[in-house]
């Protein structure tokens, strides 16, 4: 089992930065590669990027490449998103997700997680 919590939202102007971290708890954390997703009022589940359990490479949306870093600290149970440039349209809450890990394959879909964080809000002002 795998518990997650996120943190780090909040309210920012357009053009700013925030840093979301998520912090797990359990034992086979180190073995579960890491997504995150967000989902606004109406819309479906969003996949931004995901992480290998072992931190190397990752993948991430095109909505948000070049303005979204993912990583993770093994040794802190923590894995964080770094996210720049930030737009009106990035408003939502973020998830942060774990799935166990039985290949290095990345898994781009909200139903490949087995576990999932509460979510936290991101609100971005024009």
């Amino acid at each position: 089992q795998v518990q997650l919590v996120e943190s780090g939202g909040g309210l920012v102007q357009a053009g700013g930065s925030l840093r979301l971290s998520c912090a797990a708890s359990g034992r086979t954390f180190t073995n579960c590669h890491m997504g995150w997703f967000r989902q606004a009022p109406g819309k479906e589940r969003e996949f931004l990027a995901a992480i290998r359990w072992s931190g190397g490479s990752t993948a991430d949306a095109d909505s948000v490449k070049g303005r979204f870093t993912s990583a993770r600290v093994n040794a802190e149970n923590t894995v964080y998103l770094h996210m720049n440039s930030l737009k009106p349209e990035d408003t939502a809450v973020y998830y942060c997700a774990a799935r166990q890990a039985s290949s290095n394959v990345i898994v781009t879909t909200a139903p490949g997680y087995n576990y999932w964080g509460q979510g936290t809000q991101v609100t971005v002002s024009s």
